[in-house]
């Protein structure tokens, strides 16, 4: 039972996210919410730890500024006790060029009490900073190296 209450929450608060709604998807979240994306923090300084709610508005605000529209679609969630999972499939807009900037998320929430305490993002980082960059960034590094052939 548990489980089907947890697994909702955490959906309640994607599409709160997502449609635009920061204070809305914080007040699903405890006061002490933790949150980790691994993610190069030298091109997306908005990510990597951040701990309550003040500095989880500021990155979630942060994300809203950049991308002009969001959506997102949930293939596969599971709950188990006061865990839950997500595979998360994000659409962003870009702002400054209307781009859709397209990627993975594994989510992985902890939640006490009714709210989330704990929210650990996992992406492809590399894919996503070519997307952000849009550079090829493979062939950057590539790039003056001897042909092996």
């Amino acid at each position: 039972m548990v489980e089907h209450l947890n697994r909702q929450r955490v959906l309640n608060m994607l599409e709160v996210f997502y449609s635009g709604d920061i204070e809305g998807a914080l007040a699903r979240c405890s006061d002490d919410i933790n949150f980790v994306a691994n993610a190069p923090v030298d091109f997306l300084p908005h990510l990597g730890h951040r701990r309550g709610k003040a500095e989880v508005r500021e990155m979630w605000q942060i994300v809203h500024a950049r991308y002009s529209g969001m959506r997102y679609e949930v293939p596969i969630i599971v709950a188990e006790g006061d865990k839950v999972a997500a595979n998360i499939r994000v659409f962003f807009r870009k702002s400054s060029n209307s781009r859709i900037v397209q990627f993975d998320i594994a989510a992985f929430y902890t939640l006490r009490d009714g709210r989330i305490t704990q929210i650990r993002e996992i992406m492809d980082s590399f894919d996503l900073v070519q997307q952000v960059l849009e550079r090829d960034i493979a062939a950057a590094l590539n790039e003056g190296k001897p042909d092996k052939s």
